[in-house]
């Protein structure tokens, strides 16, 4: 078997590339077609861990549940997880294989590029469709010798190219006359349509704008988008806590009131977003220092560089974490930083030694050499938690799923939240007078998200024309035939 593949590209970062790759992914499976998701190379620390064992971007994972394929490291095979400003860790084929500073990565692309597309190949030759996410601009002119992750994809399995540009940032017939201008005549030549993101109002009075682009550069705009309402699919990086961070506002005190420290090297901030979804929490990101006496619960998240935001957390915050009588959650590294030290003697985060703790748990962490990666499913007094471990520390003593001392919770799993009975179990240790909501799962809010993702997605691009430009041949009606999940890549 051997398959076609579909480009997603962007004019920009945070364009909505990985979201209608999986609406994409979702339309396709929804109407017959075995299709895939890939990205050769993404840089987030959102990551998953796949059943295998191995870790991949959360955008892929959210991307193979559209597909109806379990996550696997092919469908992400370069991950770049940031730990400084200027370094990241190395992920290839979902396992760590060291630190490489910008320059770094720079001399290792040809490496890079020949794992990635070892990935794609088996893809390719294992389902009928695979749609492949760009990351950034693709029309970045002085990256373009070393850039294998857009249009050299493409190029590497003959997949035509659809260009995202997003409406709502503004100067949206720049972003695509612009991209076009910049790009070779071979890059050029694979750009088959256009599709505009993110609109908002009445779509009909930018027909003369669909007209006059498709006019100007000879592609076809493929649909406009509208922007998303009444449900929301995860996102990929911390661009969007950046938008909502430090609410000028006190928290409502009829709600759980929770408070996020927003690390400076955050990762897995989706661990909260399942309250986020509650309308019984009111959640807040946090980066400036302020008064926390009017917050129930503090989550310290998890962290790439743990060391060094545990020294933010210290200067900025010590003495405010101190004084505050609500419960504490630490996730990951914020589990880590709730002990008494951190010892670092590989140097895994840099220079080796050890970092005085919050003093909030008895217990103490060592950063290993080797990660831990697995997907994990216990009880917690009762309540099932399902998710999984990515961490490099090891620390001694520490109850298993949940660690509790008084008003104190630690955990290393990565969705600890998900389940809404150890949400709410949670929520009841930070505010028992409040009545919480029974909640739902967040696989089930993914699905449901997916789905109407996919239906909004459908009702304003050209589905058949997109399927056509794909290389695809006949669609079953919408429903007719969905496919069973795949239990490989």
């Amino acid at each position: 078997m051997s398959g076609t593949a579909l480009a997603v590209l962007g004019t920009g970062s945070d364009v909505g590339k990985s979201v209608l790759t999986a609406a994409f992914c979702r339309i396709f499976a929804n109407r017959g077609v075995d299709v895939a998701p890939y990205k050769a190379q993404n840089m987030s620390n959102n990551a998953f861990v796949t059943a295998l064992g191995g870790e991949i971007g959360r955008a892929q994972l959210v991307q193979a549940v559209a597909a109806r394929k379990v996550p696997h490291t092919d469908h992400n095979p370069v991950l770049l997880k940031p730990n400084t400003e200027l370094g990241s860790q190395v992920v290839i084929h979902g396992q760590v294989v060291g630190d490489l500073s910008a320059r770094g990565w720079w001399k290792e692309m040809g490496r890079l590029q020949t794992e990635a597309y070892v990935a794609l190949d088996r893809l390719i030759a294992r389902h009928e469709l695979v749609v492949m996410e760009g990351a950034g601009s693709c029309a970045e002119v002085n990256l373009r010798p070393r850039d294998y992750v857009n249009f050299e994809a493409a190029h590497h399995v003959g997949a035509p190219v659809v260009l995202v540009a997003d409406i709502d940032r503004g100067g949206v017939f720049g972003q695509v006359v612009g991209t076009l201008a910049c790009l070779d005549e071979r890059d050029r030549a694979a750009v088959a349509g256009v599709v505009i993101n993110r609109f908002r109002g009445d779509v009909s009075l930018f027909q003369d704008g669909v007209g006059w682009l498709e006019e100007k550069t000879g592609v076809p705009v493929l649909g406009v988008v509208p922007w998303f309402r009444g449900f929301r699919v995860e996102d990929e990086d911390a661009v969007p806590l950046d938008a909502m961070r430090d609410p000028s506002g006190a928290a409502d005190p009829s709600k759980v009131r929770v408070a996020v420290l927003r690390l400076p090297h955050i990762s897995n901030f989706t661990d909260l977003q399942p309250l986020s979804e509650r309308g019984d929490v009111e959640l807040h990101w946090l980066t400036r220092a302020r008064d926390l006496s009017g917050y129930d619960l503090l989550v310290l998240p998890g962290s790439k560089n743990v060391r060094r935001d545990l020294a933010w957390v210290r200067a900025e915050w010590g003495s405010r974490i101190a004084a505050f009588s609500g419960t504490v959650l630490g996730l990951c590294g914020g589990f880590q930083m709730l002990g008494e030290s951190i010892a670092d003697p590989h140097g895994v985060e840099g220079p080796t030694g050890t970092t005085d703790g919050l003093g909030l748990l008895e217990l103490s962490t060592t950063l290993a050499a080797e990660k831990t990666l697995s997907q994990v499913s216990g009880d917690w007094d009762g309540v099932e938690v399902r998710g999984y471990e990515i961490h490099m520390g090891v620390t001694e003593g520490a109850d298993w799923p949940v660690h509790r001392q008084g008003r104190v919770l630690g955990s290393y799993v990565h969705g600890l939240l998900d389940l809404p009975q150890a949400c709410n179990r949670v929520l009841a240790a930070a505010r028992p007078d409040v009545e919480l909501e029974a909640g739902t799962s967040m696989d089930a809010a993914r699905e449901d998200a997916l789905e109407r993702l996919a239906e909004h997605v459908a009702a304003v691009v050209d589905v058949e024309r997109l399927a056509g430009i794909a290389g695809l041949q006949v669609l079953a009606p919408i429903g007719r035939t969905r496919r069973p999940l795949r239990t490989h890549p």
